[in-house]
């Protein structure tokens, strides 16, 4: 039988097992600098939130906020033996009342069914980058 899943907001010390939930699914930009990630989940306007088993972290979200309107979901990871058992809803249904945001946009490229299966509308949208400079561009 598992241990009961328990949902609560990120504390520093979550660091590592976050990081390693982020290293399972080959998401270097965390792992590769524990500084970076440590200020980003720490961030003014973030909410950060984890789901424990056993004290064990098993999933993980963070979001920025304006705690009026507008939240956007930025990284949503849960432990493979873990899927499917609630614990993504769980930690969204946990994190809104901490947002104080009426809506969530996201962008996913793995996941599109799980965030279809929740209250939501579909819209077009993007993911912009800095411009590229090339020896054309001098």
């Amino acid at each position: 039988m598992r241990s009961p899943i328990e949902f609560r907001e990120y504390e520093e010390g979550d660091l590592d097992g976050v990081i390693a939930l982020c290293s399972q699914e080959s998401w270097t930009s965390y792992a590769d600098d524990r500084d970076r990630a440590r200020e980003v989940f720490a961030a003014p306007g973030v909410v950060a939130v984890v789901a424990t088993a056993s004290r064990h972290i098993i999933g993980f979200a963070y979001f920025q906020t304006d705690r009026a309107i507008q939240a956007h979901l930025s990284l949503l990871v849960v432990e493979q033996t873990f899927r499917r058992l609630g614990v993504a809803k769980g930690i969204i249904s946990y994190a809104f009342p901490l947002l104080g945001a009426t809506r969530v946009d996201l962008i996913t490229d793995t996941a599109e069914t799980f965030y279809r299966s929740l209250s939501h509308k579909a819209e077009s949208g993007f993911r912009l980058y800095p411009p590229r400079t090339s020896t054309n561009d001098m």
